[in-house]
């Protein structure tokens, strides 16, 4: 059994990656920060890769959100299965089946630590789509 840091990249699948990575990307483009892409496949078994990221306010977070969806849709040709959270615009979970995509307000993020939770996963580099040293 591999540990989750010695994930074989190359095992996710490439449209997983490829969500991600628009997802990433076009979180940044709104002004998102603190983007990161973790490989929860090996501890998780529901998806393959989490998307983590940083909106300054609630008008933000719904403009990432919005963001997000309309690249994904247009790029990867996939709609959310589940949206949880765009009322509070705290914390919106898009769920894709294989990438779960978190848009957190800053102290949100800060409480739920979802990184300290999977800190053995290994993280892709969205900005070069391919995985961290």
């Amino acid at each position: 059994m591999t540990s989750p840091s010695q994930t074989n990249p190359d095992q996710i699948p490439a449209t997983a990656r490829e969500l991600a990575t628009t997802a990433a990307r076009a979180a940044d483009s709104k002004g998102a920060t603190e983007i990161v892409i973790l490989d929860v496949a090996p501890v998780m078994g529901i998806c393959e890769l989490f998307v983590i990221l940083t909106a300054s306010n609630t008008p933000m977070v719904k403009a990432v959100t919005d963001e997000i969806q309309q690249r994904i849709s247009e790029d990867c040709n996939q709609n959310p299965r589940a949206i949880e959270g765009a009322d509070g615009r705290r914390w919106v979970l898009l769920d894709y089946g294989d990438v779960v995509i978190h848009i957190f307000l800053a102290e949100d993020r800060e409480f739920y630590r979802l990184e300290r939770l999977y800190a053995d996963s290994a993280q892709q580099d969205w900005q070069l789509g391919t995985p961290l040293a």
